[in-house]
């Protein structure tokens, strides 16, 4: 069912920020309230006004004043609750100045969680809460203080979800509509003319105002149209809520607000590995990533609408019913997961290390111990052979092809003394178990041989034919314990050799003494 209300306060608020639109943009440049192309996140060339959410706030309100007076003139009942529509923007109007006053004067961050968290306490007070949650089994209640909580900190994720996405002409905005666009098929599934009204309206403000915020933008958003949007949106959901089915009520939203929702959780997780604070700005977004792999900056603008749309369809499917719930939160999930990884977030890189280590720890632990039952062989090892055999059963299974050693002493003793390591002719001793592997290998650990409180004998190659494997073993324990015990015994070997061939030279020189004599 559609309402007769519905193209009227559509049309409204079309025509007012196409009408506002370009008044608000001249009146700003005339001021000087521009955002110049100076900060390093900014990605503009030109000065451009950024008082864009005064527009859609005026057309906003505008049309719904305007639809109002034709309903009290004309003696017919509007079909939706004048009440709860002018309590949400009530609560957005003060989003709204919140966001004017930082588009002139900077705000802190401290004070604009503060007064959004007012406007949600507000918005709580006035109906607009999340009543229940249940997403993994029958739905329950929540506690008045759990309840007014979770509104909060909806209403601040999808606040600044929009705010944080605005970095690109037109994406925002675009981004916004698109849901805007789900909301109203939910309110019409539903039968609820007040949220598809307040769909309605913003969505024809939007419409209005994108032609002069698509790329290249004429008037930016800035942070009053940011918010509003946001908050209104966070709201709308809120509201919409109300007359869903319990797990519904919290997926639908959760997923077609999924391009802000994601960008927000990147940024959070990236500015806490880095030890940033969550405030400071970055130029990592999603909309980043995809100018830095070369996208231009319209390509990029349209590849997140498409993106928005899918997060929406998907989100729509839930309508059929429940049991798709598992299934959207499946494919969103491999979606979002195949997408951060086209996008090559560092971040996102060492925590999937983080958790691989953490999978892989009990091999880990193993390896560790034979590290160091080798370190015990080798330090009873006193020739080159043994250290040979040691170092081979340790290391092959480490993925380890073989060994290379640089000794200092290696000119001074007979090449009997290093048996079974092979000189490869450029000073090096080799000791190969992976045949050609070690010598074409692509990674390799050099371990300095020194023992304790003595000089250095040399040094000694690690080779890996691969380094895409990941080495399961506590680098501490390989680069102290194991290179120390390693060192001892090749001293020793060094200097068995030394000794042996100081015995066969002293009996040469007996030898030769007594044929002289006789």
């Amino acid at each position: 069912m559609i309402w007769g209300s519905d193209p009227l306060v559509f049309g409204g608020g079309l025509l007012c920020a196409s009408l506002i639109t370009p008044l608000v943009r001249d009146f700003a440049m005339s001021r000087g309230w521009i955002d110049s192309p100076g900060n390093g996140r900014h990605i503009h060339c030109h000065a451009v006004p950024r008082l864009g959410g005064v527009a859609i706030y005026l057309s906003v309100v505008g049309a719904l004043g305007i639809a109002n007076i034709l309903f009290a003139v004309t003696g017919t009942s509007a079909p939706y609750s004048f009440r709860t529509i002018w309590t949400l923007l009530g609560s957005a109007t003060a989003v709204f100045l919140l966001g004017l006053y930082d588009d002139l004067r900077p705000v802190s961050p401290y004070w604009k969680i503060m007064i959004q968290s007012l406007a949600a306490v507000f918005l709580y007070m006035a109906g607009f809460r999340i009543y229940r949650m249940d997403l993994l089994g029958s739905g329950h209640s929540l506690s008045a203080g759990l309840d007014l909580l979770l509104t909060v900190l909806w209403v601040l994720l999808i606040t600044n979800a929009f705010n944080l996405i605005d970095g690109l002409d037109g994406l925002a905005a675009g981004s916004a509509l698109l849901s805007l666009a789900v909301m109203f098929v939910v309110a019409l599934f539903r039968n609820d003319a007040t949220v598809s009204v307040m769909t309605l309206v913003l969505a024809g403000a939007m419409c209005g105002f994108l032609r002069f915020n698509f790329y290249p933008a004429t008037i930016f958003l800035g942070d009053s149209g940011s918010l509003f949007i946001g908050f209104v949106l966070s709201a709308i959901a809120l509201a919409g809520s109300q007359k869903a089915t319990t797990a519904i009520a919290v997926a639908i939203p959760v997923v077609s607000f999924g391009l802000p929702v994601v960008d927000v959780a990147l940024a959070v997780v990236r500015r806490l590995i880095r030890g940033k604070h969550l405030f400071a700005g970055d130029t990592d977004h999603i909309h980043h990533r995809l100018l830095k792999k070369g996208f231009s900056h319209r390509e990029a603008v349209i590849l997140l609408y498409v993106i928005s749309a899918g997060f929406g369809l998907l989100s729509l499917s839930l309508l059929h019913g429940e049991h798709r719930i598992a299934l959207v939160l499946s494919v969103v999930g491999i979606g979002v997961w195949s997408g951060v990884r086209y996008l090559r977030y560092a971040e996102i890189s060492e925590v999937q290390s983080l958790f691989a280590t953490l999978l892989q720890r009990r091999r880990i632990l193993a390896n560790n111990l034979i590290l160091r039952q080798a370190a015990e062989a080798l330090e009873a090892s006193s020739n080159f052979e043994g250290i040979c055999k040691v170092v081979k059963a340790t290391l092959e299974p480490l993925g380890f092809a073989g060994v290379c050693y640089q000794l200092h002493a290696k000119n001074g003793n007979s090449n009997g003394l290093f048996v079974p390591l092979r000189d490869d002719g450029n000073g090096g001793l080799w000791h190969s178990w992976g045949g050609e592997k070690a010598r074409k290998a692509e990674w390799e650990l050099r371990l300095e041989l020194a023992p304790l409180e003595a000089h250095s004998l040399g040094r000694v190659s690690l080779f890996r034919p691969s380094c895409d494997e990941r080495i399961c073993v506590d680098s501490h324990i390989l680069s102290s314990t194991f290179r120390l015990a390693l060192s001892g015994a090749v001293e020793r070997a060094l200097a068995n050799g030394s000794t042996h061939a100081g015995e066969k030279k002293m009996a040469e020189v007996a030898r030769a003494h007594r044929a002289a004599s006789a």
